[in-house]
């Protein structure tokens, strides 16, 4: 099983040098999106290589920029925080590549412009079937474990807009519990379910 995760960073700028003393504040809770990815893909002693990350960074004035971590390829990321932020950091500062393109960073790090509806048509073409985490769905089932690619999305410390809640309307609801909790914690509990 592939498991594809879509993480909504809001408030996170998608041009520029981060500030990595404050990436609560200043860096639009990309805190938030970091605990995100480290639990979407690290084990104890190593990679998920069935884990696809797509980073949603939407802050700022200028367009939105996507950035995929492959788990199957990436290398020389390592698990803290502050290096993965280091990372991003230095994608940002990158001109963002003509529409439809996708760049590689470095080994398994890609960036590219887009927004959540890019990501949704594009797992559609790949057939991916996608999930939407929300107190208000049915709780995770079996069912999951049928699926050869699965995708989650899942948003920052920020609701879903009006925009993506309108993208998300035909997409399944799943609940892990009816109380909500940070997303990575959802996504740990994702992961023990499915291995």
């Amino acid at each position: 099983m592939k498991k594809k995760f879509a993480l909504i960073g809001h408030r996170v700028p998608s041009h520029g040098k981060l500030n990595l003393n404050d990436l609560a504040g200043s860096c639009g809770r990309l805190d938030v999106i970091l605990r995100s990815v480290n639990t979407a893909l690290y084990l104890s002693h190593g990679i998920r290589d069935d884990v696809e990350i797509v980073l949603h960074f939407m802050g700022g004035e200028k367009k939105p920029r996507r950035v995929w971590i492959e788990g199957s390829n990436v290398k020389g990321l390592h698990a803290d925080e502050r290096s993965i932020a280091g990372q991003i950091s230095k994608i940002l500062q990158t001109p963002l590549p003509p529409i439809g393109m996708k760049y590689e960073f470095q080994k398994g790090i890609f960036h590219g412009q887009g927004a959540l509806e890019d990501t949704l048509s594009e797992w559609k073409n790949e057939g991916v079937v996608p999930m939407h985490l929300d107190i208000n769905g049915n709780i995770i089932s079996e069912e999951l474990k049928k699926y050869e690619n699965i995708g989650f999305v899942i948003s920052d410390d920020q609701p879903f807009n009006d925009d993506e809640m309108s993208l998300l309307s035909d997409v399944k609801k799943i609940s892990i519990g009816k109380k909500w909790i940070q997303g990575h914690s959802v996504i740990a509990i994702l992961h023990h379910y499915m291995d």
